[in-house]
């Protein structure tokens, strides 16, 4: 029985390899230990700050309702108090945009929350 070698696989594997790590400086681009190494990292990287940017956009929205409430005269805390109270389901992100881009309907959404509390 002939002896094999995978070749074709193993080229692959390390084709793909190469290819994740286009663009990065030097070796790290260039020789197959390297890469691997920084692709492996990146990739770690990756998977960790998908989760990371769930949460830093979560507090971006908050700072955005936050810095709108007391416009109109009225902290966070006590309008999502309010909000819970008056029985208005909208999430922190359609807040932050309504705070955002249409202040009027957002003022109109705060005194609800006044009148709740």
């Amino acid at each position: 029985m002939p002896r094999v070698r995978c070749s074709p696989a193993s080229r692959a594997r390390r084709k793909k390899i190469m290819k994740a790590a286009k663009g990065y400086v030097g070796g790290r681009s260039r020789t197959l230990k390297q890469a691997k190494e920084t692709v492996e990292r990146a990739l770690c990287y990756a998977y960790r700050d998908r989760k990371v940017r769930k949460r830093e956009f979560r507090s971006l929205w908050i700072s955005r309702i936050n810095a709108a409430c007391r416009l109109n005269g009225l902290t966070y805390n006590r309008f999502i108090e309010g909000l819970r109270k008056s029985g208005l389901d909208l999430d922190r992100k359609i807040l932050a945009e309504l705070a955002v881009s249409d202040p009027g309907v957002f003022t109109g959404i705060v005194r609800k929350a006044e009148q709740a509390l």
